[in-house]
């Protein structure tokens, strides 16, 4: 596949998507690059990793993960970088710890992405009558224009099943 062909091959909903042309822009400057980092290593994504070495030029290094990484550092040094990384909820683990492996759903939409109040409510009443337990992160700015706020009888729906983190 060509680098030019590369519109054509991911699908969108929206043909003006950001993320799109965000990661079209940056594989045209990796290019450009003389070595490329990746956040994460050999034994997980080794099939990946060798054909991206077969197509780019430049040197190929992981370093990842780096979310693991940053458990190590004190909060203080987190700050003064200004880390996204936010700090772990403790509450979450021993819910997880409460329910068999692989029995719990984990919903995150990522850092970048937003949607509108009722985009969220519509999607959290599908997790909900999934009726399965789930962890779904809710970033403070996951909805446009104003606060993450669920309505109650749906809170109540998923009071057993669900957990919501920050």
């Amino acid at each position: 596949m060509r680098l030019r062909d590369l519109g054509g091959f991911i699908r969108v909903t929206d043909p003006e998507d950001f993320t799109l042309y965000f990661v079209i822009d940056e594989v045209q400057n990796s290019l450009k690059a003389s070595t490329i980092i990746f956040n994460t290593f050999e034994d997980l994504e080794h099939e990946v990793l060798h054909a991206i070495r077969s197509m780019f030029p430049p040197r190929i290094y992981t370093i990842g993960p780096l979310l693991l990484q940053c458990r190590l550092l004190p909060d203080d040094v987190l700050k003064s970088v200004k880390s996204s990384m936010w700090k772990e909820e403790v509450e979450c683990l021993k819910w997880l710890d409460s329910h068999e492996a692989t029995s719990v759903i984990y919903v995150y939409f990522g850092s970048t992405k937003v949607s509108t109040p009722q985009q969220l409510i519509e999607f959290a009443w599908g997790i909900a009558n999934s009726n399965h337990p789930f962890l779904w992160v809710i970033r403070p700015d996951l909805v446009m224009g104003g606060h993450t706020i669920l309505p109650q009888d749906l809170m109540d729906e998923i009071e057993e099943r669900g957990m919501l983190v920050s």
